[in-house]
């Protein structure tokens, strides 16, 4: 025999707000009361293998085991097991995410486990437990990501994006703060970096100049955007950013709307080697 739970929320915010923050494992500490320190150990594609670490119980004893879990975003579901059981003869946990509202979304978690017999709980009083720390943890999930929402977004709080040139970070977008109609971040440019062209087969873009001197190619035509000047680059027009001066750029941007997917708004049309020589043989030539 073995014991099935099953506990859900609706969160206040967009789908795939709530898949990106409850799916960074690394940052449960920060979702969850429980734990202490959530360590990635391993990733393969979308499996992560990990070690959390409850915070000491009321015996003083710290819990800390390895579970690994898989996503797939196109069922919007994550299958997840520990892979050191511990008390339990297993532990499987599937999460399901269902879109609501266009800011609206539920929240599943189903559990199947079944306790050794050594366990210092039975099965029913593990799923009590469970129950009732389910109901706890959702309730701070939904209030920890609603909160959230409306904070602001810093330039340090989110990765730098090197793989086409210069060097773009995100700020606003759905991951971060739940964006439903668009986009937006920083570009920095050293001098002779560039952007490699692209374009966006469903957005327009908007970029705001705010530091030294930028060109944008349009279709190969150079436009020259000036610091507190702005461009608006229409939908599927491939454009390069180039940084042809001699101190550094910085601009904001701004997409909109949305693709259908996020792999559908951009497409490379060079890559960044292509772009940088370009860049190189220009500036040679002068």
């Amino acid at each position: 025999m073995s014991e099935h739970t099953e506990n859900e929320i609706v969160i206040d915010a967009p789908l795939a707000y709530v898949w990106a923050r409850t799916n960074d494992v690394a940052s449960w500490p920060d979702l969850f009361s429980e734990y202490a320190s959530a360590e990635i150990l391993s990733q393969d594609g979308t499996t992560v293998t990990f070690r959390l670490t409850l915070h000491p119980d009321e015996q003083g004893k710290v819990w800390s085991w390895v579970s690994e879990r898989t996503a797939d975003l196109e069922t919007k579901t994550v299958r997840a097991r520990r892979v050191e059981t511990g008390p339990f003869d297993f532990m499987n946990i599937l999460w399901q995410y269902e879109e609501v509202g266009p800011e609206s979304t539920r929240m599943r978690w189903i559990q199947d486990f079944r306790m050794k017999p050594e366990a210092p709980i039975d099965d029913a009083g593990m799923r009590d437990r469970i129950n009732g720390n389910s109901k706890v943890q959702l309730d701070l999930i939904k209030e920890r990501l609603e909160a959230r929402l409306t904070l602001p977004v810093s330039h340090a709080d989110v990765p730098a994006d090197t793989r086409r040139g210069g060097e773009l970070r995100i700020l606003l977008s759905p991951s971060t703060t739940g964006c439903t109609n668009g986009f937006s971040g920083i570009v920095q440019l050293a001098p002779g970096e560039a952007v490699a062209e692209h374009y966006h087969p469903y957005s327009q873009e908007y970029i705001v100049v705010t530091e030294g001197e930028l060109r944008v190619d349009l279709e190969n035509r150079p436009t020259v955007v000036r610091t507190h000047h702005g461009l608006l680059i229409p939908r599927e027009v491939p454009h390069r950013v180039v940084n042809a001066s001699d101190a550094p750029a910085r601009a904001v941007f701004f997409i909109s709307p949305l693709a259908p997917r996020p792999h559908m708004g951009h497409v490379d049309t060079e890559t960044r080697e292509e772009a940088a020589a370009l860049v190189a043989r220009e500036l040679a030539e002068r």
